[in-house]
């Protein structure tokens, strides 16, 4: 638990520095863009690379700057490119998940273990359980109705998603883009 604390401490005083609030920036940037290339299947399932950037914030920054960056992120999407009603639930979904990110991947080495199991929490309890109540909520569907194939999809896409962001911060990482982001020089 006081491990928990101290990252959480540790993220509180990163999301002060301007150099992690322009970078923050940037990735917002990139996030909207790849948010204009969403698959939609249907109102219920969507596929998209625009968490990538929230994932990468919370690697970098910890689970405040995570947290905050997905909530003010989703609202900043919904803002420039609506699609569907805007609901508070799926705002929850993203912050929770950039706090999940935050907790797993900050200070932490970046194996595909943990990429595999960070991403199996997330799909479990933000896109199977929490989505899937909000979009039931949302268009009166029953719940019972929409989990099996939002399970699917996301049983699916598991692997796929945590690839590419396991190549993706591998690169980031080998490519020195990581320490150049956090301001460390090496040396």
């Amino acid at each position: 638990m006081k491990r928990l604390a101290t990252l959480f401490t540790q993220s509180c005083e990163e999301i002060r520095k301007p150099r992690t609030i322009t970078a923050c920036a940037m990735f917002a940037a990139v996030a909207v863009v790849l948010g204009y290339f969403t698959i939609s299947l249907g109102n219920y399932i969507k596929i998209g690379f625009s968490g990538i950037p929230n994932v990468l914030v919370g690697c970098l920054f910890g689970p405040v700057a995570g947290g905050c960056f997905g909530g003010l992120l989703d609202i900043l999407k919904y803002i420039v490119n609506p699609t569907g009603a805007f609901f508070p639930g799926f705002t929850l979904n993203a912050v929770l998940g950039g706090v999940i990110y935050g907790c797993s991947y900050y200070r932490n080495s970046i194996t595909l273990v943990r990429v595999l199991a960070t991403k199996l929490v997330v799909i479990l309890i933000c896109n199977v359980l929490l989505n899937t109540l909000w979009l039931s909520m949302l268009y009166g569907q029953a719940f019972a109705v929409l989990l099996p194939a939002r399970l699917m999809k996301n049983l699916i896409m598991w692997p796929v998603d945590s690839m590419i962001f396991y190549t993706i911060a591998k690169t980031f990482e080998t490519a020195g883009i990581f320490r150049m982001i956090r301001g460390r020089v090496a040396g």
